[in-house]
């Protein structure tokens, strides 16, 4: 795909692609929407009850922004220590109003 490119052969292609690579991991925590609850919390990685409850709402059709943000005020909500299936109900709470 990158080589359909006007001027972009197949070394530039190649290259594009493996500089790109270096940098995807870095760029996954925005890709599943829980970049803004990672700095929230301090922590490189968001705990599963916190990942498990995004997922949840996005497979109840929300967008991840909108699951993330809140997944982020049911923690407030209920407490740091909530497990996935009290932050999906004060989620779901939350998006209700």
């Amino acid at each position: 795909m990158v080589s359909r490119a006007p001027g972009v052969g197949k070394k530039v292609a190649e290259r594009i692609v493996t500089e790109l690579k270096a940098k995807a991991p870095a760029y996954a925590g925005a890709a599943s929407g829980t970049i803004g609850l990672k700095q929230e919390l301090g922590e490189g990685v968001a705990p599963a009850p916190i990942t498990d409850a995004v997922s949840a709402l996005v497979n109840l059709g929300y967008s991840r922004d909108i699951a993330a943000n809140a997944v982020s005020a049911a923690l407030k909500a209920a407490g740091e220590g909530a497990d996935a299936s009290k932050l999906i109900r004060f989620g779901l709470k939350e998006l209700a109003r």
